[in-house]
């Protein structure tokens, strides 16, 4: 099987990865092209000896270490430092944070994909805990249909100090709550009860103005192509408690961060 054939089924999920370490589409796109045209190049640096999905994470580390990529359009330089890339780019704790909590590696082989000892990747779980404390608490709009899912999700955010301002179930609801509360991040659904998108929800609340989005659905793949506008944050559903946790604190981590710039 060729390396072409081997990592082309994890492709989706790195991108998840890139774009959640970066907080932009484009960002995390041009590191994951970047990872690829690596491996044209050279074919020898994909570690033959480890699982496939180790492996491209492993080498995505290598690359993200070495190669600063500035792929961000003029509507996202409130994250860039004054070089032009992303200031500091993410630091080793929080990249250990999305591989552990999101993207369901072990702390051994988180370890093994950044090269490092498991003392450093528990040395940066504390750190991130301290980072992630920072996040200011915000209103949260939850769009979802199923009222079970609805109620989990509303009360995870509560219990990281959030407070939910409404629950819709629709297309229509959910850009009326939101041009009503303002939220500070909107938690959605793909698939609503009208039989409407999420997307097209989301797209028309952000004509309206400003905020962070974290996606869920239980088909990331078709939502991960890397060719259309896509989310920044997506959960996949079943979802786990830390993996919300995580892509939440991630989600608010860029919007506090772009805040400060924007203050400066």
């Amino acid at each position: 099987m060729s390396i072409a054939q081997t990592v082309a089924p994890q492709l989706p999920y790195l991108r998840r990865y890139a774009r959640a370490l970066t907080g932009s589409q484009s960002s995390g796109d041009a590191y994951v092209a970047a990872v690829l045209g690596a491996l044209v190049s050279d074919p020898s640096i994909f570690p033959k000896d480890v699982d496939p999905r180790l492996a491209l994470y492993r080498v995505f580390s290598q690359i993200w270490s070495s190669v600063r990529v500035n792929n961000e359009p003029s509507g996202e330089t409130n994250l860039l430092g004054p070089d032009g890339t992303l200031e500091a780019l993410a630091p080793q704790s929080r990249q250990v944070f999305l591989l552990t909590t999101v993207e369901g590696f072990t702390a051994a082989e988180a370890a093994e994909i950044l090269d490092i000892n498991t003392a450093a990747v528990i040395a940066a779980t504390d750190e991130v805990g301290r980072e992630i404390a920072e996040a200011v608490a915000t209103d949260v709009l939850v769009i979802e249909d199923e009222p079970i899912i609805a109620m989990d999700l509303e009360a995870l955010v509560e219990g990281l100090g959030h407070r939910v301002v409404g629950n819709a179930r629709t297309h229509r609801e959910a850009v009326a709550m939101a041009e009503e509360a303002k939220p500070g991040l909107v938690l959605a659904d793909i698939q609503l009860a009208d039989g409407s998108s999420g997307l097209e929800a989301v797209n028309e609340i952000l004509e309206r103005f400003d905020v962070p989005v974290i996606f869920i659905t239980a088909y990331p793949e078709r939502l991960l192509t890397g060719v259309r506008p896509e989310p920044v944050f997506l959960i996949t559903k079943p979802f786990q408690i830390q993996t919300v946790k995580a892509i939440i604190s991630q989600a608010l981590f860029f919007r506090t961060r772009a805040q400060r710039s924007q203050a400066a």
